[in-house]
Formats: C-alpha cells, structure tokens, sequence
C-alpha cells in the first residue's frame, strides 16, 4: 500500500496530539493515511503498555487511517543507530510516503527531540540504493519521501506552515480522549495526576490551535515546522 501522508512518532498520542486535525482532514479527502509509533509508551506514569496499545487503536479508528503499527522501540532509551534506522527504513521504503510528519526538533520530552532526529537520518538513508532491506525475502526499492514535517508540541515553536483543521477540531479532540488513561483524569482513579491528564492540559491544547487559527483566520489550525524552504507554484493559494 502506497502512503499519501505517514506520521512518524515517538509514542502512542503523540500523532493525535500535534497532528490529529491534519490526518482526519486529508483522510476526509481519500488520501491514504498511516501511523508509525516508535515505542509502546510503557514508561508512561499512567496506565500500561497494553492499555496504550488499546487506546491508540481506538484513536486509529476514530481518525480513519489506513494503518497504525508499532516499531517497538524502547520508550526513552532509543537510540538513534543502525538498527533503529533500519527498522524506520523499512517501513518507509514499504509504504513509500510522499509527506512523513515526526516529533518536534526540540521539546521537554526528550524522546520528542531524538525521535525526529532518528526519523530524519533515516529518511535519507531510505534513499541510498547501497542499504539493502527486505520484506517478504525481496529487496525493497530505495525510496524517499519528498517532504518531510515535524510537529510543534509542549515547546512553543514558531510554524513554518498552519493547516485549517477548524472542521476537524472534534475529531482530533476525541482522537485524543480515546487514551483514557492518560488525558482528562477528575483525579478520581488510583494512578497520580500528571501534567497532560490534568483536564487543563485539553483547554491548552485547545488555546495552541486557536492561536495557529488566529494567524490564518481560522478557528482551529496545526502549525509544523520544515527543515527546508517550502515552495508552491501559486501563491495565490496561500492563505
């Protein structure tokens, strides 16, 4: 299957999170849309390994990609080497991407910062015709996206380019709220409060795309960053 959009990320919700309105938008349109979560999550304060498994299933649905699989990295020690490049190879080369989404280039979480620098390297290593990978025994074609994005998270970021989600913001917003272990907790259950479950962090995140909105005048926008200078060939296109 040939991917329009593949967003390659370090844990489960980190996709719906940064990205969420801009997968159910292009979905919406029929291009084919796919997920790559790097580690389980199991180092996560709240809930398991098992139960984030369950819940980015259920995000997967809500937001109607063609595929959500799971590298199996391991949350917060991976590290950016030959193996792991070889793993993001060959999905890459599978699936044949034509835009790849990854974690911002710097955040708080510093799995955010080292996936995308694990995500880049390996996109361009993709291209080199001398690595060989293999699936189903048969050599993969090299391969390289033609655009890659990074996402804005908890560091604010100045974007490169926002996205219109305004008629995806309810989408993303349950997308998200499908990991009921870790978002919008009354503090009732028996694991501890953190810093994304607080129900104040749904209102911030909210707050995020109402100012990358603002700068577009639109309601609700994503904001991504670009290692590159993006171009277009009508700039009577841009908003």
């Amino acid at each position: 299957m040939k991917l329009d959009l593949l967003i390659v990320t370090a844990h489960p919700d980190d996709a719906e999170l940064g990205a969420g309105g801009t997968i159910a938008k292009y979905v919406s349109q029929g291009k084919k849309v796919g997920i790559l979560d790097l580690t389980r999550g199991e180092l996560g304060t709240r809930g398991t390994a098992e139960t984030r498994k369950e819940e980015a299933s259920r995000a997967a649905a809500i937001l109607g990609v063609s595929f959500r699989e799971n590298v199996g990295l391991a949350d917060g020690f991976f590290v950016n080497n030959q193996e792991s490049q070889l793993a993001i190879i060959y999905y890459i080369r599978k699936f044949q991407p034509e835009i790849v989404i990854t974690n911002a280039l710097d955040d708080r979480h510093p799995d955010h910062g080292r996936a995308s620098k694990l995500v880049n390297d390996s996109l361009f290593l993709s291209g080199l015709r001398r690595i060989q990978t293999k699936e189903d025994k048969q050599v993969q074609e090299p391969f390289r996206p033609r655009l890659q994005l990074q996402l804005i998270q908890d560091k604010y970021i100045k974007p490169d380019v926002v996205i219109d989600i305004t008629n995806f913001w309810d989408i993303k917003e349950k997308s998200i709220l499908a990991y009921t272990t870790q978002f919008n907790s009354s503090g009732d259950d028996l694991e501890p409060q953190t810093y994304i479950s607080n129900p104040d962090f749904m209102e911030s995140t909210r707050g995020r795309a109402s100012e990358f909105g603002r700068n577009i005048q639109v309601k609700y926008a994503e904001g991504f960053t670009a290692r590159k200078i993006l171009g277009v060939t009508d700039i009577f296109h841009l908003i």
